[in-house]
């Protein structure tokens, strides 16, 4: 079972440069709809070995935000090779993440 990383700005690119799919989750302490996405995504975590999930959080690290146009959150970005591949903005029940993201998912 895999749990979600915490990834700050500067291992950010050695995280996403990575022929496995990763979800960058850019979340916030006080932001609500984030808190309710983190066990979501650590199910995901542990369901899926076909993606890695990672968490930057956008008060500590603005920098990757900032690189992608990242304007509200939570917004989570799939990279594979370190481009992007699919952005998703805004909390969502597990079953539509799941398809959102099923590309990914085996």
């Amino acid at each position: 079972m895999s749990q979600p990383l915490t990834i700050t700005d500067s291992e950010f690119d050695d995280v996403i440069n990575s022929d496995k799919p990763v979800l960058v989750d850019f979340w916030a302490e006080w932001c609500g709809p984030c808190r309710m996405i983190a066990p979501i995504l650590e199910e995901i975590a542990a369901e899926h070995d076909s993606i890695t999930i990672a968490k930057l959080n956008i008060d500590e690290n603005p920098q990757a935000p900032g690189r992608y146009d990242v304007m509200s959150i939570p917004t989570m970005i799939v990279f594979q090779d370190g481009v992007e591949k699919k952005r998703i903005v805004g909390a969502r029940p597990k079953a539509a993440l799941e398809q959102e993201l099923a590309e990914f998912l085996s």
